[in-house]
């Protein structure tokens, strides 16, 4: 199930982001989105028979990790095509004529929302993995179940099956579909699913720790994403990142 250990180069992003996010400034901004996204989650657990999941464990999420990392890389091709001036990252503008020609509908608020919640280390810009981000919560909140377009504009349906599949293993942790996690979320689904793989009790709240990256208790579906796209590991060539979960 990996080590107690936290990832130097995690720690640092986390407890970066962290600040940011503690910004008075900033706290309204991430709670109107988040809250948004919390109420699709809940619709989307509601639409979801009882019990259908492919996941029985942690470790059923953290094998998926390849596929994730296979499906993702397609965003590659996405990003460089909307990243204009080749700098490395998205502007606010570049994003507005990028969400215009994926046919996402957006309002301007909508998109500085998003922008600003993305662009975790306030650089005015969005970089690789913060895009990857952005459009998975698009891609949630214009509903998976009927988001046909997605298909067609952004990727290939590999795409569209692992941002269904990143979706449902959210699900799987948030286990009384309130549309966040919290430590009894994680705990439930670390040490009582599937006894035959439970983590120990420190490594379980060493993960929501590395989650929770605005210390308040609960896990985003936005924290969410950024966790496991770095546990993912994009950049890296280990299938397995040893400090997954």
């Amino acid at each position: 199930m990996g080590t107690s250990h936290t990832s130097p180069s995690f720690k640092s992003l986390s407890n970066k982001v962290g600040v940011v996010l503690c910004c008075c400034n900033s706290q309204n901004r991430y709670e109107r989105l988040d809250n948004k996204l919390e109420r699709k989650m809940m619709e989307v657990k509601q639409n979801i028979i009882h019990g259908q999941t492919s996941f029985r464990s942690i470790d059923s999420i953290i094998l998926r990790f390849p596929r994730f990392k296979e499906g993702l890389k397609e965003i590659q091709g996405v990003f460089e095509l909307y990243d204009e001036d080749s700098n490395g990252t998205i502007d606010n503008e570049e994003l507005k004529r990028c969400l215009q020609k994926l046919e996402f509908h957006c309002t301007e608020q909508e998109i500085r929302d998003l922008f600003e919640s993305c662009d975790v280390d306030g650089s005015n810009g969005i970089q690789f993995n913060e895009f990857i981000v952005l459009l998975c919560l698009i891609y949630l909140l214009d509903g998976p179940s009927s988001s046909s377009h997605v298909t067609s504009t952004v990727g290939s349906p590999e795409l569209k099956a692992t941002f269904d599949t990143i979706i449902e293993a959210f699900l799987f942790l948030d286990k009384n579909g309130d549309g966040k996690l919290n430590k009894k979320d994680m705990m439930k689904a670390m040490n009582e699913d599937f006894p035959m793989e439970k983590s120990p009790t420190h490594i379980t709240k060493t993960r929501f720790k590395e989650m929770d990256w605005n210390k308040d208790g609960k896990v985003s579906f936005r924290e969410f994403l950024f966790s496991l796209i770095n546990w993912v590991g994009l950049e890296s060539t280990d299938e397995v990142p040893e400090t997954a979960f």
